[in-house]
């Protein structure tokens, strides 16, 4: 009986782990303070989900995060096929292309949740955002789904909008303004709106219906991104490849 109510225990001590890193990637001593667990048994934890695949260590001695088994089951969880299995060659591409971080995300409430992002060596790296939520307004990944859905933006709009930078838009009319904007040219550029000195342009992900269910996106650092390149350019090279795509 004993041995059952330790199983017990160390499964749901391993799921408390889990939930933990939905608010964002952490490290050993954030994690153990969010689950009120000993460090000790946090580090065992998460040494055996490393080796399931559940979370993945995005350096050594650094952060946590989830790992590809977890979303593979999510994706499982509902009908399609896996967004991060089909989206990552396309992500491969984008890194090369444009020499920037590339990722995915999905639309969460009035949120973008995202889910998986390949960033490649360079001597100024940028964050890894997977397992962040951000509101729709800031970013242009929430931009390419907010300008398909006049619902949601009245919903969003109903509130005060954040600011999280100088440049955030924070105005209803203007972010309309915005919007008609990405839905003509069906791609979205942010200049430092969300975090100062990061430059961001998406483009939405569509299924066989149509409906827009995700969103690719690029980053990088404003002082190189997107630099001398034609920042249209890049944008019709983002919508080119969210078109490539596709989940049931």
């Amino acid at each position: 009986m004993m041995g059952r109510v330790s199983t017990v225990q160390s499964i749901d001590r391993a799921f408390a782990v889990l939930r933990s890193l939905t608010a964002g990637p952490a490290g050993v001593t954030d994690i153990a303070d969010r689950v009120q667990l000993p460090k000790s048994t946090v580090s065992r934890l998460l040494s055996t989900l490393e080796e399931l695949g559940a979370v993945e260590q995005l350096s050594a001695g650094g952060e946590y995060r989830i790992g590809w088994a977890m979303l593979e089951l999510a994706a499982a969880a509902r009908p399609g096929r896996s967004l991060v299995s089909v989206a990552r060659p396309h992500l491969a591409e984008l890194n090369r292309r444009t020499g920037e971080a590339a990722g995915i995300s999905i639309p969460d409430g009035t949120e973008m949740l995202y889910l998986d992002q390949l960033t490649p060596d360079s001597e100024l790296q940028v964050r890894d955002w997977t397992g962040h939520r951000i509101p729709m307004h800031a970013v242009p990944s929430g931009h390419v789904v907010l300008a398909n859905d006049d619902d949601l933006v009245a919903r969003l709009t109903r509130g005060a909008l954040a600011s999280f930078t100088d440049h955030t838009i924070t105005d209803a009319d203007v972010l309309r303004e915005r919007l008609a904007l990405v839905r003509n040219e069906g791609y979205a550029w942010g200049f430092e709106e969300f975090a100062p000195g990061m430059n961001s342009v998406g483009a939405a992900i569509r299924n066989d219906a149509g409906k827009v269910i995700a969103a690719l996106h690029v980053y990088g650092p404003a002082s190189r991104f997107p630099g001398e390149r034609s920042a249209n350019e890049i944008g019709a090279l983002v919508r080119a490849t969210a078109d490539k795509i596709r989940i049931d």
